[in-house]
């Protein structure tokens, strides 16, 4: 019970990031009409609690993680790429099953290899070493996008407490990882090992949510003045992401690259 709890905790405050991820006006996007169509059909089936939970969000990300976020940016330039670098890498030991179960042969293999270069001679993901050999970066993958490659329907659209924004099958595919479905999980916390620590697991996924935060302090606030109605750009962006991931759409949004929503491009 008191792993749970400890996860819990740390998995929520990890990922508080997810709330402003999606932060913007829907007039700054160019997303096709199929995605936008798609957006509209996912019902939003207590909008009113989720109004609540969303601001409840947006406050503690001003008090908590906006300003660790700033404090982290002051680290040297090559101790943030190599942390960034990392946390890219070990995200590979989910989206390589994936990559599987969508039948993605050919990504596994690339993004397997990736993994086993990056984390020998790039010293634990530090430096990414497998694309000096002609092995780049590929989309990440998650079961959620697995579930909805199958043909399972998103379900209602909801906002957890500090989670942010997700519907019923991305809920569904998140409680895989903790089911067997992360090899670092279950390494570090669903089995002993003599080689890593619960702690381990912990500290990786608070500071992927600080690192993240912190590459898009400028962004998310730019995005947040432009928005008339915060809450709805958040519904309809991160429902067309998420279906555009699905798709296997290249088309970006005019204000965000594609690498998973990483890094956010205002200019």
């Amino acid at each position: 019970m008191k792993k749970f709890l400890i996860l819990f905790i740390v998995v929520l405050v990890s990922q508080i990031v997810s709330v402003n991820v999606f932060a913007g006006s829907d007039d700054t996007l160019e997303i096709k009409n199929k995605q936008n169509k798609k957006s509209t059909e996912v019902k939003d089936c207590f909008e009113t609690v989720n109004r609540g939970i969303f601001a409840f969000n947006q406050g503690l990300d001003k008090i908590f993680f906006k300003p660790i976020a700033k404090g982290y940016k002051y680290l040297p330039k090559p101790i943030r790429s190599g942390t960034s670098n990392a946390l890219s890498n070990l995200s590979n030991v989910v989206t390589v099953p994936n990559n599987i179960l969508q039948g993605k042969l050919k990504d596994a293999g690339i993004n397997a290899l990736r993994f086993s270069i990056n984390s020998t001679l790039g010293i634990a993901g530090i430096f990414d070493v497998a694309s000096y050999y002609g092995l780049n970066k590929l989309d990440k993958e998650d079961y959620g996008q697995t579930l909805g490659t199958w043909g399972v329907k998103e379900g209602c659209y909801f906002v957890l407490p500090v989670l942010g924004p997700t519907t019923v099958r991305d809920a569904m595919g998140s409680i895989v990882n903790f089911s067997g479905g992360d090899a670092w999980y279950n390494v570090t916390v669903a089995n002993n090992t003599k080689y890593f620590e619960n702690s381990d697991y912990y500290y990786s996924r608070l500071t992927a949510g600080v690192d993240f935060r912190a590459k898009n302090l400028e962004a998310f606030e730019s995005l947040e003045k432009n928005s008339l109605d915060l809450y709805a750009s958040v519904r309809s962006l991160y429902l067309q992401d998420r279906q555009r991931k699905i798709l296997n759409l290249n088309e970006t949004t005019e204000t965000m690259n594609d690498d998973d929503w990483e890094e956010i491009d205002t200019q």
